[in-house]
């Protein structure tokens, strides 16, 4: 068993990423889904789908000839949280942070619009 299941996901796609493989599995949970779904939404990855087998697993479709960075902030050992005056542009724009909010998962972009600070998960770009 795993201690953090988050950097299980992020890990798993990387390496898939960076050898070149057009899909990668990871176990199934909704945090991991809402995560991937911000990561489809952002043109990192082609889509996702929840297998329906006794264990449901995530089948996570990359796009082809895109190398991800991936890189896990808050960490079980130690939490990184930022208020809502410090969400700041990633990259240029370039890149995103994912953040756990109150409201849910979302983006530091949409969490300062919908002015709320959280615990920053991962940064993608």
């Amino acid at each position: 068993m795993y201690t953090d299941p988050i950097a299980d996901l992020l890990t798993r796609i990387r390496n898939a990423s960076s050898a070149n493989v057009t899909t990668c599995y990871a176990p199934y949970s909704k945090l991991k889904e809402n995560i991937l779904k911000i990561m489809q939404e952002k043109g990192f990855i082609e889509k996702y789908e929840k297998t329906e087998d006794k264990i449901p697993e995530l089948a996570i479709i990359l796009k082809e000839d895109r190398k991800l960075n991936l890189k896990r902030i808050s960490k079980p050992g130690q939490r990184i949280y930022v208020k809502k005056d410090n969400m700041k542009p990633f990259k240029k724009g370039l890149g995103t942070k994912i953040v756990s909010t109150p409201k849910g998962i979302m983006t530091t972009e949409e969490a300062s619009k919908k002015s709320t600070g959280g615990e920053i998960i991962c940064e993608i770009y």
